[in-house]
């Protein structure tokens, strides 16, 4: 089962910073996403393109999950080379992640 199965997402940037909503489908989803999306399981599936910690946050009241991935830009969207300078791929590659 990818995320994508279970859950939808939106990410952006923050400076060097990106920030991941993942959002449960169902409320049954939210417990599983809360079990298998860890913040250390996060980093691994992104390797190289997150330099600094990952962060998990909990938000139960709406079935979300907060990651924010400290030196995931490259310095940012002003000083970065690459495609996605705003980090708004990252949620597409998150909801690709096997659980």
């Amino acid at each position: 089962m990818k995320v994508i199965d279970i859950a939808s997402a939106r990410s952006g940037d923050k400076n060097n910073v990106c920030n991941i909503g993942v959002m449960a489908r169902q409320p049954e989803h939210y417990a599983l996403l809360k079990e298998k999306l860890t913040a250390d399981k996060v980093k691994a599936h992104f390797g190289d393109l997150i330099k600094g910690e990952v962060v998990r946050y909990e938000w139960d009241a709406i079935e979300s999950l907060n990651f924010v991935c400290h030196g995931a830009l490259d310095g940012g969207a002003s000083r970065s080379l690459r495609m996605d300078t705003l980090g708004k791929n990252f949620s597409s590659h998150l909801l690709r992640m096997e659980l």
